[in-house]
This record gives C-alpha cells, sequence and structure tokens, in this order.
C-alpha cells in the first residue's frame, strides 16, 4: 500500500508555492509515495488581492485543489508550508488549523509524521519563529515532528544568503517579494519531502 503524504500551502506571490513543488518532488523521489498538493483557502478579499499584485501571481497555481480539514486523516505524512506574517503564520493557514478541532477530539491526526516549510521578506524575518510556533499546533494533534537534519549540509552554506534551519527549509523573498527561491533552498525543500516521505514509510512498516 502506498504511502500517503499531503503538502498543504498558503501562498500569496508564489514563493511557498514553489517550495511546495520543490518539496512534493523530493517525496516522489521515495518508492511506493503518493503525494498530494493542496492549497489552503483564501480568506483575503479579491480587491485585496488585485491591488497587492496577489490575485496574478495565484494564476500559476491556481489549478491546485483546495485543502479541507477532512483530507488531513488520509495521510501518513502532512508538510504544511507558509508565509511568516511578523514571525508566524499567515493568517490563511491559522484559519485552517483552527477548524481541526473535531479532528483532535477524534486523535485522527495522532501518530502521523508532520513537518514545515516557510518564507520571509528578510534574512531574520522570523523563519524559526514561524517554524517552531507551528509545530506547537502539530504536537496538540499527536504528530510526529520531522525538521530539517544538518544532513542537509546546505543550510550551513555561506557562500550566498540562505534560507534552512534545522527546523525546515524556508526561502527569503525580499521586501518587494522579486526574490524566488534559489537553487540551494529548492533542494533543501526537495530532501525536506524525501526525508519525511522516508520516515513515514519506516513508520508505516513498524
Amino acid at each position: 500500500m502506498a504511502i500517503k503524504v499531503q503538502v498543504v500551502f498558503y501562498s500569496s506571490h508564489g514563493h511557498i508555492y514553489k517550495m511546495a513543488e520543490a518539496v512534493a518532488a523530493g517525496a516522489n523521489e521515495v518508492d511506493d509515495v503518493e503525494v498530494t498538493l493542496l492549497q489552503v483557502p483564501e480568506l483575503v478579499p479579491d480587491d485585496v488581492l488585485e491591488k497587492s499584485g496577489a490575485k496574478a501571481a495565484r494564476q500559476a497555481f491556481a489549478h491546485v485543489p483546495v485543502a479541507t480539514v477532512d483530507h488531513l486523516p488520509e495521510a501518513d505524512a502532512i508538510i504544511f508550508g507558509t508565509p511568516t506574517r511578523f514571525g508566524n503564520m499567515c493568517a490563511q493557514m491559522r484559519n485552517f488549523l483552527d477548524q481541526t478541532g473535531g479532528l483532535w477530539v477524534k486523535g485522527a491526526l495522532i501518530g502521523k509524521v508532520g513537518s514545515v516549510f516557510t518564507s520571509t521578506a528578510t534574512q531574520h524575518g522570523g523563519q524559526e519563529t514561524t517554524l517552531t510556533s507551528f509545530h506547537t499546533t502539530l504536537l496538540h494533534q499527536g504528530m510526529v515532528i520531522v525538521g530539517l537534519p544538518y544532513s542537509e549540509a546546505r543550510q550551513m552554506s555561506m557562500d550566498a544568503i540562505t534560507g534552512g534551519s534545522p527546523y525546515g527549509a524556508s526561502t527569503i523573498t525580499a521586501g518587494d517579494g522579486s526574490r524566488m527561491p534559489s537553487e540551494n533552498e529548492l533542494a533543501m525543500a526537495r530532501f525536506q519531502g524525501r526525508h519525511v516521505a522516508e520516515i513515514a514509510k519506516k513508520l508505516a512498516q513498524k
């Protein structure tokens, strides 16, 4: 039976979507793994999205199905992607997770693998606080948290500005959103996807 990995993300201008694609590609490298890419619902009104340029940017991933909390129990592993908002997850992701109370009551996510990746506008814009604060919700759900181990040595790169930490893959977008994920950051995202899938597969064999 195939191991089911969900990559559940929110992206406003496409940075997290690019990272989500890389995470999914990494998970797909593992045999007998089925990967599903899902995006959480948008909360921002269309006119606001239009003014910010997000509406046009979101067309690139308009084809990705919208997640519901009912999707989550189907997975063996869930890898969440969220941009940082003031050192924490975005409102869209928080709103989505706040709807999982029924799953918590049933213990529906206990024992499933959980992992997180993120983006910030600046190099020190809250990547680690977003990842570790996100982990709190996963712990309440009883999930097994997987980060980005230092065997992925690209997170220690010093020859260029780059995201990445032991808590998860990340990218830096620049204040105006002009910087898309670098190859180093995408490689870390692929590693994380593959690593999570491999651990989920081992846990399923126990």
